[in-house]
């Protein structure tokens, strides 16, 4: 089956060849992003595979299935930027990775918050320009402190059992209260308790018409004053700007991002030759006490394995059937 794989780096086309040796599809690897002025880059292809950051809203799926394309095969588990009505209208199946290794983005979560609490970044750089002085490097430990964890599916679920092992009370938010978060002595409250009683606050949710902003002017109001957000999950989770206003009053502590709600003209390019225009980031990158990272919590070896392998099962069962092995829709999201 021909695929046409949009937003290509040099690490997808090697771990998806890989995964494809046996499957023998036909890729065509394209660096640009899907937009309605790109989509016709896929005709004569069966199918078209996704990143992140690419846009499959409603006219751009018109334009795929008016070259063909009859699925839509996400390489992530994010499915916000597909046009899941307008897919099914034009008989276009959509398929995604529901999960790959949810330990991937737990630890980058823990490694960022270590980072951040020790100032390991700021030492590092200091001594590499040969500098070994200690004034300003003081941190703080992360045994003991509360832990809020907002989303407790398998990414929070193993965040929170990271967090047990150094001695942090667990507290959880989800619509969906998972038995595992109970069984290691976590305990479930509002959104507004988590917040006003957690040293630390870790987003795990995905983005939802529910949780966009979900962490916005009144949200961050109810803080516990000095508390660190970190936020690996979708940068539209959290208002940016209402997070800004309270990293300059100080009530929010520090700030730790993987994920950015502009990131698209921004995260997995390397821009160091160029001006950063989004004057909402470079505000960001003034504070001393906020940490980003470039969407790379899931970029492990094991992950991108994982990734390509369903991505390929996807494409596998729908040239076989016409459905593909991890489907969403519409209809399955009203039924869940």
């Amino acid at each position: 089956m021909r695929v046409a794989v949009f937003s290509t780096k040099p690490y997808d086309r090697t771990f998806l060849e890989r995964a494809n040796r046996h499957a023998g599809h036909e890729f065509v690897f394209l660096e640009a992003h899907l937009a309605p002025e790109t989509a016709q880059l896929a005709a004569g292809c069966n199918a078209v595979c996704l990143f992140v950051n690419d846009n499959a809203d409603a006219a751009t799926i018109a334009a795929l299935a008016g070259s063909g394309v009859h699925a839509i095969v996400l390489r992530c588990a994010g499915f916000n930027r597909v046009d899941l009505a307008a897919a099914r209208d034009n008989g276009i199946v959509v398929g995604r990775v529901p999960d790959y290794s949810p330990y991937a983005i737990a630890e980058h979560a823990l490694a960022l918050i270590l980072s951040l609490s020790r100032k390991i970044h700021k030492a590092y750089a200091r001594v590499r320009e040969g500098n070994f002085a200690l004034d300003g490097l003081l941190g703080s430990e992360v045994h003991g402190r509360t832990i809020g964890v907002i989303g407790t599916g398998r990414i929070g679920l193993a965040f929170a059992r990271i967090m047990t092992g150094f001695g942090c009370p667990i507290l959880a938010m989800d619509p969906y209260p998972n038995p595992q978060i109970d069984a290691l002595g976590g305990r479930y409250v509002d959104l507004d308790t988590l917040l006003g009683s957690s040293d630390i606050v870790s987003i795990h949710c995905p983005l939802t018409p529910e949780t966009r902003h979900l962490i916005d002017d009144k949200a961050v109001a109810a803080l516990k004053p000095g508390a660190m957000v970190i936020n690996t999950s979708r940068g539209a989770v959290i208002d940016t700007k209402a997070i800004i206003a309270c990293l300059k009053s100080g009530r929010v502590g520090s700030l730790v991002l993987d994920v950015y709600e502009e990131e698209v003209n921004l995260f997995f390019e390397n821009l160091s030759d160029q001006l950063i225009t989004d004057d909402t980031f470079a505000r960001l990158l003034t504070f001393p006490n906020v940490l980003i990272t470039g969407h790379q919590g899931f970029f492990t070896r094991q992950a991108m394995e994982a990734i390509a392998r369903t991505t390929i099962g996807n494409l596998s069962e729908f040239e076989k059937t016409g459905a593909v092995l991890h489907e969403v829709s519409v209809e399955r999201l009203a039924g869940s």
